[in-house]
């Protein structure tokens, strides 16, 4: 009943500011998967049933890594969307210094957000001088193993329960020619260092390398442990198995041509539209199996400040969304379908799968810092860029990896 009032009490705040004449408001994204697309046609939804409002799609592809660019040039060079998706990260920050995105702060007041969101340090990367500058609409982690049931139950062992069971498999999974890790090609490998951080390395090290920058810690034995997981990794890889997205990688997962994979948790809306079924089609391990902490990221809205002169029905438009896409309501229907663990603490989160399931508990131990939250869109892409080139190339070796890696956390801001 309680969960009732509130989504009831927050529509007819809503419907009470809502303009008396409908607005197009565009909103731009990079959510083109099969499960993302269903997801933020959730918002769409929501958005538009709730305001008379018309949510103009723009969504862009390839990810971050190409959506960004377009994003941050259309806002510099003087021709905003009305609203726009980022990691929750620091992927902004030189726009929100220079005045480019609108403040948040009052309507997050109205709202207050910091009662009900699930971990306050999600809003530390949209904050600036004290005041928010955008709103976390989720919490992604890629701290996951994906594994196959019809892999394992093709090589007739049971499906691992962590990292190191499942590495123990993979001479008997190629043995039988199935693929023991599955890749997209592109930007998908760069989630996998820190996943292996967290979950071989251990939170200390996550904290020591995202957060402080410490380089001694790059080059510390935890680390290499990293470093020749990567390079175990490639060894059962080659660039002609990669495939073009994490959601072909998801139907080789299904199929049990491949036997795992790392990758985030939102994963979990491409096996759901496939018709993938956890703890039956597949089984998912957080933290690897190993770490009983997530390293904490996922999606904020960031909003635009509009040129002069922009129709006051389309900033009223930009403000009921930015209330919408945190409410009850839009937030149960969003992250079920997404895959990812809403950011409020007062939903219904019954109808969540086995995945979610198993990742709700975690919340309770703290969210570490992703690379999203603690280094730069610079610092990222050279660890990227890093990372793509080691699974490429044999030449590089071990002690190779570790001293780059170091060198470009020493020079991260």
């Amino acid at each position: 009943m309680k969960n009732f009032v509130v989504a009831a009490s927050f529509a007819a705040a809503l419907m009470s500011t809502t303009a008396a004449s409908a607005a197009d408001l565009e909103v731009t994204h990079w959510w083109t998967s099969a499960g993302e697309a269903a997801s933020v046609a959730e918002f769409a939804r929501v958005f538009e049933e709730e305001t008379g409002n018309t949510w103009v799609d723009s969504a862009l592809a390839g990810s971050g890594t190409g959506a960004n660019p377009v994003i941050i040039s259309r806002i510099l060079g003087g021709n905003p969307m009305g609203a726009t998706q980022m990691n929750t990260g620091r992927d902004a920050e030189e726009l929100i210094q220079a005045g480019l995105m609108r403040d948040l702060t009052d309507i997050a007041d109205e709202m207050g957000v910091r009662d009900f969101y699930v971990d306050e340090s999600l809003l530390e990367p949209c904050t600036y001088e004290g005041r928010i500058y955008c709103f976390p609409v989720n919490i992604h982690s890629w701290d996951w193993l994906w594994l196959s049931t019809a892999a394992y139950e093709e090589i007739g062992q049971p499906v691992p329960t962590n990292w190191d069971e499942y590495v123990a498999t993979w001479p008997a999974l190629e043995e039988a020619g199935i693929l023991p890790f599955g890749l997209a090609s592109g930007w998908p490998i760069s989630g996998v260092p820190g996943v292996l951080m967290a979950g071989i390395g251990g939170s200390d090290l996550v904290l020591a390398v995202n957060r402080d920058k410490d380089v001694e810690a790059v080059r510390g034995e935890e680390f290499r442990k990293v470093a020749e997981a990567m390079d175990a990794l490639r060894g059962v890889l080659s660039p002609d198995m990669m495939v073009p997205s994490f959601g072909d990688v998801g139907n080789q997962i299904l199929a049990g041509e491949v036997a795992g994979n790392i990758h985030g948790d939102w994963l979990q809306g491409d096996l759901q539209v496939a018709g993938g079924v956890p703890g039956e089609d597949y089984e998912c391990l957080p933290g690897l199996g190993l770490n009983d902490q997530l390293t904490g990221g996922g999606d904020s809205f960031y909003f635009p400040v509009l040129p002069d002169g922009t129709d006051p029905e389309v900033v009223e438009a930009q403000t009921q969304l930015a209330r919408l896409l945190i409410s009850p309501e839009a937030q149960l229907a969003f992250n079920l379908k997404k895959g990812s663990m809403p950011i409020r603490t007062d939903i219904d989160l019954s109808g969540a799968n086995a995945c979610m399931q198993k990742a709700i508990p975690l919340l309770d131990n703290g969210l570490l810092p992703s690379g999203d939250f603690a280094l730069s869109s610079d610092t990222q892409q050279q660890l990227q860029d890093l990372s793509i080139e080691f699974i490429d190339n044999d030449s590089i070796s071990v002690d190779d990896y570790i001293d780059r890696y170091a060198s470009i956390i020493e020079s991260a801001d």
